[in-house]
């Protein structure tokens, strides 16, 4: 079967839950995670949670890891800290709960950047892969950026991915 007909018996509607990693940002000022809610809403997904944790290890791991266990969730999208500076460490803990990882979707992501950011999009260090049956993407925690993921790279596949999770 070819990626056209994988495409179109891909899920209609996927239940995600989205996670937005800062240190300063509270409800009021997390533009980015309400673009991703209001992108995955408008695509006809569901967004079944929504939570802010400080850029702590810990935090990320566990709200990744409570979520793995819901069946209403079929993929987490995680936004901020995924940069270089000393705080930023989403990179690493997603990295590192990773159980398959889909490298494609970074260097794709970076390639996209570029054309918005220049050089700096080797910044980046957004990544993607599956954990417990379920897609996890870690985006940059710029609203341009998480825009460009979704509409780029996420929204396409999402569908396609959660299907061959759940063959």
């Amino acid at each position: 079967m070819g990626h056209r007909e994988h495409r179109e018996r891909a899920r209609r509607s996927v239940g995600c839950a989205v996670l937005t990693v800062s240190d300063s940002r509270d409800e009021s000022g997390d533009e980015s995670g309400r673009r991703i809610r209001e992108r995955l809403s408008g695509a006809g997904h569901r967004v079944v949670d929504h939570r802010i944790v400080a850029d702590e290890p810990w935090a990320i791991a566990w709200t990744i890891q409570e979520w793995c266990l819901l069946d209403d969730v079929d993929a987490i999208l995680v936004t901020g800290g995924t940069g270089v500076a000393r705080r930023d460490r989403t990179a690493e803990t997603v990295g590192s709960l990773l159980e398959g990882q889909l490298p494609g979707f970074g260097e794709r992501f970076r390639d996209h950047s570029e054309a918005q950011v220049g050089a700096a999009a080797i910044l980046s260090r957004a990544l993607a892969g599956t954990r417990a049956g379920k897609a996890l993407f870690a985006l940059p925690g710029s609203p341009a950026a998480v825009e460009l993921a979704l509409d780029a790279l996420i929204l396409p596949e999402i569908g396609h991915i959660v299907g061959e999770l759940r063959k």
